[in-house]
């Protein structure tokens, strides 16, 4: 959260949004969190990240029982949005866009705000589709807030908006801006998968002064390729699609790998970072203790890339046998900031009572990725453990809330 937000999906999200273990929402089927369209009449309440950002499996055990939700919250099912196309929350303005649109395209650009309260607006935004929401997802890749811009970022790469190739190559194309976000615009423009991408993508691999973005380049390149390649092929509608419902940035290696055989790819210093993340993105489909104990060692990789995105994939797996690791990351000032930002999202996503308390201490870190993050991971759960939606969009009356 492609960085994602506990990437939510990349919920990235956060970073879009991953189901803890406290929870059993579970999306209308063929419905996933970031498309072109709009999931107003298909709308599941979801509470959690990634960003960034990227949807996690509901898991079976027993949630702690200080972050249980209430009880009288039925998440278990699909529901309709509060406010139907015909109320005046929805209705149209002059302008064609909605009341909703507009607070919601209006919070998120609102730098007076909080983060949390932006990211609120972002991960509602991300939910529709439309000159207005993109626009505001766009100008959001522009802002101060370096988490915030990239969670943008990731976003429309998510939504797989044509109509945002020209900014992302922009944001790609600056080098003023933070490396996180030129990294996440490489990666959208990954996610979309247009050929015409492609000369830009090449450009930026040799020349853009970061290693991450520069990694990322290599595998956008790739995914491009391969995209196009099974788009050729006859039985292209039978490529293996995420269960997580997030657009990853390497389709996962071949379901015939054994855990042994993906764990020494992704280990292995010597192979391309695509086949790393496709090693990567295959174990954790896989699940099971010994793909995830595989992704946790994996955290000793040399490149921040690969390790940021290790630490999304754990967030949402949301295994708390992960939680030791990552609290040493996010503990780890000399560590890469989307490494330890990733890692904190991840935190955010397992919500054991350790992971909630180091959130806490880190969200003053001097590191404004960091701090960040951890703050929006505590404002989520603390909408979770109220029974409330996190997202603007599926909140009751969310406009008189405001």
């Amino acid at each position: 959260m492609h960085n994602k937000w506990p990437k939510n999906n990349k919920n990235r999200s956060p970073r879009s949004s991953p189901n803890r273990s406290q929870m059993t929402s579970q999306r209308p089927e063929n419905k996933p969190i970031y498309k072109k369209w709009s999931l107003l009449n298909h709308a599941v309440i979801s509470f959690s990240y990634s960003a960034k950002k990227r949807q996690g499996k509901a898991k079976q055990e027993e949630p702690d029982s200080d972050w249980k939700l209430g009880a009288s919250l039925d998440i278990k099912k699909p529901t309709t949005p509060y406010f139907p196309s015909s109320s005046p929350v929805m209705g149209s303005l002059n302008n064609g866009v909605s009341e909703m649109e507009k607070f919601l395209c209006d919070r998120l650009v609102d730098q007076t705000q909080p983060i949390e309260e932006r990211f609120r607006a972002l991960f509602s935004l991300r939910n529709l589709k439309g000159p207005a929401p993109r626009n505001a997802l766009i100008q959001a890749t522009r802002d101060p807030s370096n988490l915030l811009a990239h969670e943008a970022a990731f976003a429309l790469g998510q939504m797989q908006d044509a109509e945002a190739i020209p900014a992302l190559e922009a944001v790609l194309n600056d080098l003023s801006l933070h490396p996180i976000v030129r990294h996440e615009a490489a990666e959208a423009l990954g996610a979309i998968g247009l050929e015409g991408n492609a000369p830009l993508l090449k450009s930026s691999l040799s020349a853009d002064p970061a290693q991450e973005v520069r990694e990322t380049c290599e595998l956008a390149l790739k995914r491009i390729e391969e995209t196009n390649k099974e788009n050729s092929e006859a039985d292209s509608s039978t490529k293996e699609k995420s269960p997580f419902l997030s657009v990853d940035p390497a389709a996962p290696a071949s379901s015939f790998s054994s855990v042994t055989e993906l764990r020494e790819v992704l280990l292995d210093e010597e192979k391309g970072m695509y086949e790393r993340y496709a090693a990567l993105f295959a174990l954790r489909n896989h699940g099971g203790d010994e793909a995830v104990s595989a992704i946790i060692d994996s955290l000793g990789a040399n490149s921040a890339l690969l390790k940021h995105e290790v630490a999304y994939v754990l967030g949402q797996l949301q295994n708390k046998a992960a939680s030791a690791a990552l609290c040493r990351i996010l503990r780890d000032a000399n560590e890469h900031p989307m490494v330890r930002h990733e890692a904190a999202e991840a935190l955010g996503s397992i919500a054991d009572n350790h992971s909630v308390a180091l959130l806490e201490e880190f969200a003053k870190d001097a590191e404004p990725l960091v701090a960040q993050s951890c703050q929006v991971a505590l404002s989520m759960l603390e909408f979770e453990r109220s029974g409330k939606s996190f997202e603007y969009l599926f909140m009751q009356d969310p406009l008189a809330q405001a």
